[in-house]
């Protein structure tokens, strides 16, 4: 027995395309190509300007979709819809937390710890004041200098820039909050969705499904290497003696979802902690060893691995860096690879006359398996022999 939407019909006829229409609308290859770029820089001028809006709701669909096999999995077994919306609702919500509250208590910790070192960092600052003279700028001239620096102007300034960086950051979460609310909710309608549309369009359920698994596997690789990255750090540090080696280690877990530039941020608070705690040269040994671990796994290893996972070259994998960085700031950069994804999944692979940028990107030049249409959000869609899908 069928239901009426499962009902076998007839595709109707594809249009034959003569030669003379293809000539009709054949263009110069250099005419193409020129407007092709200007198109593409173009469409991510756009993007930047709509970055405040785009980037979280696209992280929002990103971290969904990681999420979506607990939900499905939830459904096998027989749980109510409800309860497996809510169970990835509140999985997303508690990653968002925990990596908010480990900012946080990196910070804290760091604020706490600072002023048992103020005898050191007074003895530190006589020293440059020292070494300072011995280049010939005396006291008072750094002493102005300083002043020009914290002067009330600068202070007011840097106040008011990172006001608004915050202003913004609250921004961001507050809108990701949302989105990932309403995204959860209407995910568990997703599969019986994506079976209405392969009636119809088969091609964009493959293209849906291979972006859904290729997001899944990079949020999977991105959160291993994160964890192999703070294990390492840990040890480097607690061999070095540097105090708080646990919160600089879960720092770097959280800073290594910033791929290129994280490991920056992460390699700040400690060494500043090395210095105040055991001298420059264990700063120095600390920001070498922090610094070559960190650039080593995610600069160079993890790209190519995640760029393996999710299909495409290294190239590829680190040009995407550059490109979304610009179009969507730095939250771009942590979805690089996604974004690169979804344009070569939705709007290059479906079209035949692009197959050549497709080989070129993809990690993988081998024709993709038959069977299941859907395997990341649509389980239980099949292929018939004449190319329409078949709904079990």
């Amino acid at each position: 027995m069928r239901w009426p939407w499962q009902r076998r019909r007839e595709l109707p006829p594809v249009p034959q395309v003569t030669e003379a229409v293809e000539r009709r609308w054949m263009l110069p290859r250099t005419l193409i190509v020129l407007l092709s770029v200007i198109a593409v820089f173009a469409v991510l001028i756009l993007l930047s300007q709509v970055a405040s809006f785009l980037a979280p709701v696209f992280l929002g669909f990103n971290l969904v979709i990681a999420v979506m096999p607990l939900q499905q999995w939830l459904l096998r077994i027989g749980a109510p819809r409800m309860v497996a919306a809510l169970a990835s609702l509140l999985t997303v919500y508690a990653f968002l937390l925990a990596l908010l509250w480990s900012i946080y208590w990196s910070v804290q910790s760091l604020v706490t710890e600072l002023p048992g070192y103020s005898a050191r960092f007074n003895a530190m600052y006589r020293d440059v004041l020292a070494w300072l003279e011995t280049l010939g700028v005396s006291q008072d001239e750094a002493l102005e200098q300083l002043q020009s620096a914290f002067s009330p102007s600068a202070i007011a300034g840097a106040v008011g820039a990172l006001a608004s960086d915050a202003g913004s950051a609250l921004a961001f979460v507050a809108t990701l909050f949302v989105v990932v609310f309403f995204l959860a909710w209407d995910s568990v309608q997703l599969p019986e969705r994506m079976q209405r549309i392969a009636v119809t369009n088969p091609g964009m359920v493959r293209g849906i499904d291979r972006f859904a698994a290729g997001v899944q596997r990079y949020w999977v690789v991105t959160t291993l290497f994160g964890l192999i990255v703070s294990a390492l750090d840990l040890v480097a540090l607690m061999l070095l003696g540097v105090p708080l080696a646990l919160v600089w280690a879960v720092f770097a877990f959280v800073t290594n979802y910033i791929p290129n530039v994280g490991f920056v941020l992460g390699v700040i608070p400690p060494t500043l902690m090395a210095l105040l705690a055991n001298g420059p040269i264990n700063a120095l040994a600390t920001a070498i060893l922090f610094s070559v671990i960190n650039f080593v796994m995610q600069s160079l290893v993890q790209p190519k691995v995640a760029g393996d996972a999710v299909g495409v070259t290294p190239a590829t994998s680190f040009l995407s860096l550059l490109v979304w960085a610009f179009a969507l700031g730095p939250i771009g950069a942590l979805l690089a690879l996604p974004s690169t994804l979804a344009v070569k999944t939705l709007l290059i692979d479906p079209d035949p006359r692009l197959a050549w940028a497709s080989k070129l990107m993809s990690s993988k030049l081998d024709a993709p398996p038959g069977g299941k249409l859907g395997r990341a959000v649509a389980p239980g869609v099949r292929p018939r022999a004449e190319g329409s899908p078949q709904i079990r």
